[in-house]
């Protein structure tokens, strides 16, 4: 049975019932048909509790249309099926409307979208000031037990995003401090000042180079990994699972993240700002025909007692930004696997975007305490 029809002073009330699967079409079509309009001056129809696929939805349409001809208005009590709906609208030969060049070059319609922009952006920046603080308030929480912290999962992230990423981080660090070191002496020759070329090596790597680049590199591999982990247990309604079991997915999944990469971070930071000295001083003894011990006089005597904790005091606040950048993005995952893929490139832009700025808010603070 897949439709109850009942007559009431010339009004026609229709039910439908069950599965509208293709499997069943020969039947559903006997029934509608058998469904007789003599009499009826309207019909109402009722969802209930049916179910239409592509084929059932197509039967309807058809039957609707019948009832057209007979000169009935058939309407739906309540919403139509989503089905029947997209059948009616593909039939109809609907698309989506064109804006004209005109419009486009509107003033009005420009500043409403500037608008717009605008409202999306603060509220995607309250966002994830309201996850940050969720994070912040799940890891207060854990620090009460041991156990909380879940130290099986934190030393699990620490291996993929910090002990994976040594070579990475190291290769990276190596060819910067030659390039950086290259180029110096390039410049400082022309003026006899080779030796200034450690100052330029050393400084630049222990200050910003080595951890913002490890942070950049950390950004693409653990940030984008964190997002598509989350986002494909969203899709696979896994987070929905913890919810439903009392488990504080934020607790679960987020926090050992965060913790993890808080103490795999420096530590990249330390190896890149080794390798980093390794590769400027081989320039130099290759280059310049310095050798090693000169090379580490002279960084000795330029490395003031701040550069190299100015440089590592900014790698916990990369972590948290990225960490925090990356699963917030993940949570907001549903729907599709096109969702998880925008998401985890946004959670990377985020990622960068994040670091460069405080960077740069790092570089103005330490400016002002004369650092």
């Amino acid at each position: 049975m897949f439709i109850t029809a009942r007559r009431n002073a010339g009004e026609l009330s229709l039910e439908l019932q069950g599965d509208w699967r293709a499997m069943q079409s020969d039947a559903i079509e006997a029934e509608l048909n058998a469904i007789d309009f003599a009499g009826a001056r309207s019909a109402r129809l009722a969802a209930g509790n049916s179910h239409l696929d592509l084929s059932g939805a197509w039967l309807l349409h058809d039957f609707l249309e019948r009832a057209r001809k007979a000169g009935l208005d058939p309407r739906f009590d309540g919403a139509a099926p989503s089905a029947l709906t997209l059948v009616e609208r593909t039939y109809a030969g609907e698309m989506p409307a064109r804006v004209s060049e005109e419009e486009w070059l509107d003033p009005e319609r420009a500043v409403e979208d500037i608008g717009r922009r605008a409202v999306s952006g603060w509220q995607s920046f309250v966002a994830g000031l309201e996850f940050s603080g969720r994070v912040c308030v799940a890891l207060m929480r854990a620090l009460s037990s041991f156990r909380r912290l879940r130290p099986t999962a934190v030393a699990r992230h620490i291996y993929d995003t910090g002990i994976t990423a040594i070579p990475i981080v190291s290769l990276v660090g190596f060819l910067i401090s030659v390039i950086l070191a290259y180029m110096g002496a390039q410049e400082l020759g022309k003026f006899g000042a080779d030796i200034f070329v450690v100052d330029l090596v050393t400084v630049g790597v222990l200050r910003e180079l080595g951890v913002l680049l490890t942070a950049i590199i950390v950004a693409g591999r653990s940030g984008s990994a964190f997002a598509a982990e989350i986002g494909a247990m969203q899709l696979n309604e896994e987070v929905d699972a913890l919810h439903a079991i009392g488990i504080d997915p934020i607790e679960a999944l987020v926090v050992p993240r965060v913790l993890a990469l808080l103490i795999s971070l420096p530590l990249l930071t330390i190896a890149a700002d080794i390798v980093g000295l390794v590769g400027g001083g081989l320039l130099c003894h290759t280059l310049l025909d310095m050798s090693m011990l000169q090379f580490l006089n002279r960084a000795q005597s330029v490395i003031a007692a701040t550069t190299f904790w100015t440089g590592l005091i900014k790698a916990p606040v990369f972590a948290g930004l990225i960490s925090v950048a990356g699963c917030a993005c993940g949570m907001r995952v549903r729907g599709s696997s096109r969702e998880l893929g925008r998401l985890t490139t946004l959670a990377v832009v985020v990622s960068i975007f994040s670091v460069l700025v405080a960077d740069a808010l790092f570089a103005v603070l330490f400016m002002k305490l004369d650092i």
